[in-house]
């Protein structure tokens, strides 16, 4: 592991002052007043000092809420901080609850950076990292590693070596794995639609040799099975907090864009897939999921874009699918992850930056 010097993010631009929420109004209008409110007006996420330097007025506008089911998940008095910026396709973040660090890919500049919790210190983490997308840490709190520029999966073992999971399937070689969960058996499961193959923005241009897919390597064998194929593009992944369900994210084919469900069975198959959410949002457009990461109350936290202002950021869906939240950015949101000492820091890599808000929930999972 390579760590270089502190990295300067580019110096803070001048904004107006953003634009917010009087609390009378806020505390007096409904919940679905409000919520209509914050649909019809423009967002300030845009509009608001990002650098810091000027204060957001609690409560923070751009953390949405849409239903009363919300309504608990929000902190009153905290605001969205944009912790750095940057980069030019932030990717895969992913808590170490051990180092106590958030780690991330930039992936277009080959690297993962690492921003320290003590001190807010950001630095070169890996570089080169194989043009790596998605990170999670395994429950040996080992990191692996969705690596577009070298087709593969792997895992960055304690002593520095490098496993290779997967690069392979049927003898040929895999698209560009994307995202990947851990379940509590030791499996590894990942998605592999082939975007860090499409350009060389991101990996190394070529042709899609096999069918955008999800898989699962085994523990004990090492053996990648494929327990997905229905899906354009299958993107972001996790587990319902008991591991019963897996969430897929379908980012092709023709919108509106969904997000699909399945049942695990014998945690090693999917059956039942079905619709759980569609990603159309009224009078927003309809953009598409990107990382998503479940609470422990079973709630669904979407990262969300390619659709504007008053959409792009983090949607937040109930157990049953209703849309109950959002969390508004300036730019389009990639990914996520729970972390934090008590796991109720909500992590979020958009286009170029690093953001974080504290929620009043916790993420059902390591990472």
């Amino acid at each position: 592991m390579t760590t270089t010097a502190r990295i300067s993010p580019p110096p803070p631009q001048s904004f107006d002052p953003p634009r917010v929420l009087d609390r009378r109004r806020f505390l007096a209008v409904t919940t679905t007043g409000f919520a209509a409110a914050m649909l019809a007006r423009p967002s300030p996420a845009a509009e608001r000092d990002w650098s810091g330097h000027i204060p957001v007025r609690y409560p923070d506008p751009d953390v949405v809420v849409l239903s009363p089911r919300f309504a608990k998940y929000k902190v009153g008095d905290t605001a969205i901080q944009r912790l750095y910026t940057g980069t030019l396709w932030a990717e895969g973040p992913a808590w170490s609850a051990v180092g106590r660090y958030l780690l991330w890919s930039d992936i277009p500049n080959d690297r993962q950076l690492r921003w320290l919790e003590d001190d807010g210190r950001v630095s070169v983490f890996r570089q080169p990292a194989g043009n790596s997308n998605g990170n999670t840490f395994d429950f040996q709190g080992r990191q692996l590693a969705c690596e577009h520029g070298n087709r593969r999966v792997v895992r960055y073992e304690h002593s520095g070596a490098v496993t290779v999971l997967a690069d392979r399937w049927a003898g040929k070689p895999l698209n560009a794995p994307n995202d990947l969960v851990v379940h509590p058996d030791g499996g590894v499961w990942f998605t592999d639609p082939g975007y860090g193959i499409m350009g060389n923005y991101e990996g190394h241009k070529a042709d899609l040799q096999i069918k955008e897919a999800v898989y699962r390597v085994d523990p004990a064998s090492g053996e990648l099975s494929l327990v997905a194929d229905d899906l354009h593009k299958p993107n972001g992944l996790c587990f319902s907090p008991d591991y019963r369900k897996l969430y897929l994210v379908d980012s092709g084919g023709p919108d509106p864009k969904p997000i699909q469900v399945y049942d695990v069975i014998d945690n090693k198959t999917l059956r039942n897939s079905r619709r759980f959410v569609s990603m159309a949002m009224e009078g927003k457009g309809s953009g598409t999921a990107d990382g998503i990461r479940a609470d422990v109350d079973g709630n669904i936290w979407a990262a969300a874009g390619w659709a504007g202002a008053g959409y792009d950021g983090v949607h937040i869906f109930a157990p049953d699918g209703e849309r109950i939240g959002q969390i508004l950015l300036p730019e389009i949101c990639s990914n996520l992850c729970f972390g934090g000492a008590k796991r109720n820091r909500l992590f979020m890599t958009g286009s170029q930056s690093l953001y974080a808000v504290y929620v009043e929930t916790q993420g059902a999972h390591i990472t």
